[in-house]
């Protein structure tokens, strides 16, 4: 009872703290308002952001007289001296272009300026969000140099900077006010589900480059950082709701909602608080693709169809095969077996539009307590997340995440010169479910697969005597087998429908069950206050994963799987040649439970030229790694036509499962009618996938290549960089070329594992049916084998290589033109390692254009980007192709109601109409229009 009574005198003693208090209004030029001008006590941490009407007032407890100074994005700063309390003042910025003078804090972890950062960083304001053509500022980051979107969903959009990035795009990290947003069964970001509200945003920090030198292991190709607003500086009541409609071919027009508000209010200078609550419901983005998965020109009249979007085609088996087993049992004559064809049909599988109801939506609730218990930066912070909603992920499969939840809870220190913080992350699968397996359990709740293979077989042979030609026999078998298939729709495929996904096992169901969770901790200091010669700065983090799907995803059936990774860094940045040259060296040690530790070395140089320093060039080298993610190493996941299996050593003898060998020959050979199977097939006894499908087009085993891999370990990274940024002529330049080189690539090799007999290369079919080589090659030819998608590493050197140019100038009074252009290629003998796919999945060419003027007359602005690129391949575990060239403009109009403080905005995305596609499988995107007001405090 003592301590709280002395924590609430404490309190009320910092609510009655004395204080001056000032008022006053920022314009431009033109008298106009600057709303979100930044006033600042100078050597204090007091500050306050300008109202909608420009208004503001600022609370600060040092004694006069003192100096405040105003910035704002787009106009010169101003220092203004206050020498008596409760003083009013007026500050009136002149236009200027400063976009290379704003701070940024990720490039170095401590504040510089733009056109310092050793290494290409972008950045997006509060400024550039209300400017955002796109319907959130999220959507708006494919603006920036060097950011290309992969769209799997209307809610989930996965960022990919310098290749080799799929939805899941483990080599990028994106952190949220100090937290990472990562999944922690999945390893990778899910777009902005939980991350920060656009009406809560300062600021945008990009890093497209290697950054493990200073953030870890994971920021291997690329950070996104997201800074929130402090309670104490922006306060108020802010709100905003958009409505609009998305248009698309497939699924028609639909509505699209999307609201929030931020409450902020701080009730003396030491305490402080804040909540945000969003919320977006929309129609998904129909995913309609039918072509087959591997054969180019395949179609649905095809007996072995396999559709990108259609599933349940994935149960396939050879029919001759089915005859010998149908002859067995006396069902068939044995005469009949050579009237079916030596080659697979598949099951009638459903379009993904039965299966789910691709509603697409997401709450996001955030809260903050901030105090400041003595009279300097020093700052307590408690901050909660909450991630809630509907959307689609395509990983090896497409998966529905239904009613998906996560949290994030982060306790903080920090002060001017540290920080000290950690952070937990939870999340749960909810009602998510695999639509693959949706597919599959629902064909077999109907009817088994035995029977309607059987029934296939056998109309086919009818068909075949009556005198019908191969495809009138296919045609007739498929109708018979498929007799009183469910039809979706209907109750009884409701019924089955709903079984299916509420149970997780793949042997009848499809629910995806997760519960994982990571315990982190970063700490950081600089000694830049105690140390003159350099400013030094010393670090490090530590993770503990706890990853539990209850054996659906993981090998974790038995209990969770725990495991860990820490790391320590340290920084020296000195100026040198009267502050022309800044010299940066950083190192930094990772090691992870299961791999030896790793060392990450950065160096760079950045020189500023010119009178005034205005031309500043700068070179960077440093080396990266990349741990193995959880997938990597634990994954043990049946998608149907394969199994994903991690590679660490306890995985494979933990992946077990029993599995049916069909006709009597193969289970002579095996000893059973059943095998038991586990991991450590996969990579002791298995043909390369490449050469399976080889065998299976000419039929000489001569073809076969054993398996020869080893377990995953650190992929490594060698990044070169080159820039230049600079004013010439009133036009603001950035130019960065780069360069990398990797080693120990981590990608994923498909392999076929018999279940009999034994692997070899180029096996002999004549040497007997007692060799073990003859067995494996009877095991491939009749369907008695196990695929899997191994991880692992390859031995060739894989080089990556790109530039990028950007341009902006105000071409007349406010109209501001910008323009940036990507080049991005990479190198990779196939020849080598055939199997191997890299995934670079990104286009060689990429242009974008902004042009608008935000004060085209009083209140009144617009703006209009546009973007292209070519068309480049796409690789992943799902599916393989080509993905077009696109075109695709956006452009709004807003307008300020000073009275109301609110702005109205009406934008549009896709203006041209034309559907294009980021992800092969995924959905086309269409045209997206809306109408938005918000209310600044």
């Amino acid at each position: 009872m003592r301590v709280y009574l002395l924590f609430l005198s404490l309190f009320f003693c910092s609510l009655t703290f004395a204080q001056n208090t000032i008022t006053g209004f920022v314009t431009d030029s033109n008298n106009q308002p600057i709303p979100g001008a930044n006033i600042k006590v100078v050597g204090d941490s007091s500050g306050t952001v300008a109202d909608f009407d420009g208004s503001f007032k600022l609370q600060s407890s040092k004694k006069l007289p003192f100096v405040i100074e105003v910035t704002s994005v787009g106009f010169g700063s101003k220092k203004v001296t206050i020498s008596s309390a409760n003083q009013k003042v007026s500050v009136q910025l002149l236009d200027e272009e400063n976009k290379l003078d704003e701070i940024v804090v990720s490039a170095s972890r401590t504040p510089e300026r733009v056109i310092e950062s050793p290494v290409t960083i972008e950045r997006m304001g509060i400024a550039d969000i209300k400017k955002s053509a796109s319907a959130t500022f999220y959507e708006g980051l494919e603006n920036l140099k060097e950011v290309q979107m992969n769209t799997s969903s209307l809610t989930f959009k996965s960022i990919n900077t310098r290749g080799f990035a799929t939805v899941a795009n483990t080599r990028f990290m994106q952190l949220v006010d100090g937290m990472d947003n990562s999944s922690p069964l999945l390893n990778f970001v899910l777009g902005n589900m939980i991350g920060v509200s656009e009406i809560d945003v300062q600021s945008v920090e990009l890093l497209p480059g290697a950054s493990s030198a200073l953030y870890g292991a994971n920021a291997f190709n690329g950070i996104l950082f997201m800074n929130s607003k402090s309670p104490f500086t922006s306060q108020g009541i802010t709100a905003y709701a958009k409505y609009g409609q998305t248009v698309q071919n497939a699924a028609g027009s639909n509505d699209y909602v999307d609201y929030g508000i931020r409450i902020a209010h701080a009730f003396s200078p030491k305490f402080a608080a804040k909540a945000n609550f969003t919320y977006m419901r929309g129609t998904d983005w129909y995913a309609t693709n039918y072509k087959d998965k591997t054969v180019v020109g395949r179609d649905r009249s095809n007996p072995n169809y396999d559709g990108i979007n259609v599933y349940g085609d994935e149960v396939s088996t050879n029919l001759k095969g089915v005859g010998q087993s149908l002859a067995a049992l006396g069902l068939i004559p044995v005469g009949a077996i050579n009237l079916l064809p030596d080659y697979n049909v598949s099951r009638t599988g459903y379009d993904e539009t039965s299966l789910t109801d691709n509603k697409a939506s997401n709450t996001k609730i955030d809260f903050s307590l901030h105090y400041k218990p003595f009279e300097n930066d020093f700052e307590i912070i408690w901050q909660s997340k909450f991630g809630y909603g509907n959307a689609v992920y395509q990983g090896a499969n497409r998966y529905y995440l239904n009613d998906f939840f996560m949290q994030q809870h982060k306790l903080e220190l920090k002060g001017k010169n540290f920080f000290v913080r950690g952070y937990t992350t939870n999340e749960d699968g909810g009602k998510s479910y695999d639509m693959l397996f949706t597919g599959i359990n629902v064909n077999r709740v109907w009817k088994d697969d035995k029977t309607w293979f059987g029934q296939y077989a056998g109309q086919y042979v009818t068909s075949t005597l009556g005198g019908a030609t191969p495809e009138q026999a296919h045609i007739a078998a498929r109708s018979v087998a498929d007799t009183g298939r469910l039809i979706p729709g209907t109750a009884a495929f409701k019924s089955a429908f709903n079984s299916v996904i509420s149970e997780a096992s793949v042997l009848s169901g499809s629910k995806l069950v997760d519960n994982s969770k990571i315990y982190h901790t970063d700490v950081n200091y600089n000694f830049k206050d105690l140390i003159d010669f350099a400013e030094i700065q010393v670090g490090g983090s530590y993770r503990e994963y706890e990853l539990n799907s209850h054996g659906r995803i993981y090998t974790d059936a038995n209990g969770p799987i725990h495991y860990n990774d820490y790391g320590a860094y340290t920084q020296l940045t000195k100026k040198l040649l009267d502050d022309r040259l800044k010299f940066t060296g950083s190192v930094r040690y990772d090691k992870s439970k299961n791999f030896d530790g790793n060392i990450s070395p950065r160096l760079s140089l950045v020189y500023s030229g010119g009178e005034n320093k205005k031309h500043n060039f700068r070179a960077s080298y440093q080396t990266g790694f990349r741990n193995p993610s959880t997938q990597d190493q634990y994954i043990g996941f049946n998608v149907g036509n394969a199994v994903l299996l991690g590679s660490a050593p306890d995985n494979l003898t933990r992946y077990s499962e029993t599995l049916p060998v069909s006709t009597a020959v193969g289970q002579a050979f095996a000893g059973s009618a059943n095998v038991v199977v586990t991991g450590l097939n996969a990579y002791n006894n298995s043909y390369t996938a490449s050469s399976v499908a080889a065998l299976s087009a000419s039929g000489n085993p001569a073809v076969l290549k054993k398996t020869n891999v080893n377990y995953v370990k650190p992929e490594q990274v060698k990044a070169f960089e080159l820039g230049y940024r600079s004013f010439l002529n009133g036009v603001s330049v950035d130019l960065n070329g780069y360069y990398n080189i990797y080693n120990d690539f981590i990608g994923n090799l498909n392999v076929v594992a018999p279940l009999y007999g034994t692997a070899q290369d180029a096996p002999n079919p004549l040497a007997g049916p007692i060799n073990a080589g003859t067995q494996s090659i009877h095991a491939l030819q009749n369907g008695n084998f196990r695929a899997y998608q191994l991880y692992t590493n390859t031995d060739v050197e894989i080089k990556s290589m790109g530039f990028g140019v950007g341009l902006s100038k105000k071409v007349y009074k406010d109209f501001e033109v910008g323009v940036n252009y990507n080049y991005a290629e990479f190198k990779f003998d196939q020849a080598k390692d055939p199997s191997f796919e890299a995934g670079f999945n990104t286009p060689k060419h990429r242009v974008k254009a902004s042009f608008g003027n935000e004060k085209l007359f009083d209140n009144f602005g617009f703006n209009v980007s546009g973007r292209w690129n070519s068309e480049y391949l796409w690789q992943s575990t799902m599916v393989d192709g080509m993905i077009d060239a696109a075109t695709v403009i956006d452009a709004q109009i807003n307008y300020n109601i000073l009275k109301l403080k609110s702005t109205i905005k009406l934008g549009a995305s896709n203006i041209g109409g034309k559907e294009y596609t980021q992800v092969l499988g995924a959905g086309l995107i269409g045209q997206q229009f809306f109408a938005s007001w918000t209310i600044n405090p």
